[in-house]
């Protein structure tokens, strides 16, 4: 069974004068098996973070069906909150609270939503960032961090909700260039662990070194998807090949 499987997904916003409808992401289609890494590529504005934030419906699909585990994320009698306890997701921003130190920024969702212990959770969050590189900072508090550690906690506390999945939506696009790549090898290691991940990003490096499948969209459409070798080695497309040859 596909860990995540989209089928069909459709999602159109209105302007704010209501006068025109935009089709952001139109009919698309895509599976995420167990322990695979899927990367969703293609230019600014082609419909891949929306497609990213419906797969637990922080935006709400038009049409279409999101299954994640078997489960129908779509179906309004789907538990939302179970959904996105088990789907972790990592944002551009980084979101931490700045008056917690780092460790209390790990610990508080698993404490207060999976109901663990102070020490248990402690213990696992000390795990974490060790993990992420960050043990010494577990009693600093996000301002004395830089952007690059600032994600790596992001992705720590992501971590120790013990997610199923994982959810990357352009990770490193707030960061400087020199924090990049201490956020790109955190993923990398949590890819060769097996880890299940969707994600969008424009770090080609990386997506043609972690992912087991890409996906490269263009005005709401899923135009090609491939391996990595056939996505920048020979690519079906066109409208593949132009953009690959603009930014490679």
């Amino acid at each position: 069974m596909a860990k995540i499987e989209i089928t069909d997904l459709c999602k159109d916003f209105t302007t704010v004068q209501g006068t025109k409808t935009v089709h952001a992401v139109k009919h698309a289609s895509l599976t995420v098996d167990d322990g695979q890494v899927v990367v969703i590529i293609g230019p600014s504005g082609s419909g891949k973070s929306t497609l990213l934030r419906s797969v637990n419906k922080l935006e709400e699909p038009t049409s279409g069906s999101i299954r994640i585990d078997g489960v129908e994320v779509t179906d309004p009698k789907t538990d939302l909150r179970r959904i996105r306890e088990d789907v972790g997701m990592v944002f551009q921003s980084f979101n931490l609270f700045p008056h917690l130190s780092v460790l209390d920024n790990v610990t508080l969702a698993p404490r207060k939503v999976r109901g663990m212990g102070r020490k248990e959770a402690e213990e696992l969050g000390m795990q974490l960032l060790t993990r992420v590189g960050l043990a010494d900072k577990a009693d600093s508090r996000p301002a004395q961090l830089s952007g690059g550690q600032q994600q790596r906690v992001a992705i720590a506390r992501a971590l120790a909700m013990k997610p199923k999945a994982m959810l990357f939506d352009e990770p490193t696009s707030a960061l400087d260039p020199e924090m990049i790549k201490e956020v790109l090898d955190v993923m990398m290691m949590l890819a060769k662990e097996g880890m299940t991940m969707l994600l969008v990003t424009h770090e080609m490096g990386f997506a043609r070194a972690a992912a087991d499948k890409i996906v490269f969209m263009d005005s709401g459409e899923i135009i090609e998807t491939g391996t990595p070798e056939e996505i920048f080695g020979n690519p079906k497309s066109e409208r593949t090949r132009s953009f690959l040859n603009h930014i490679l």
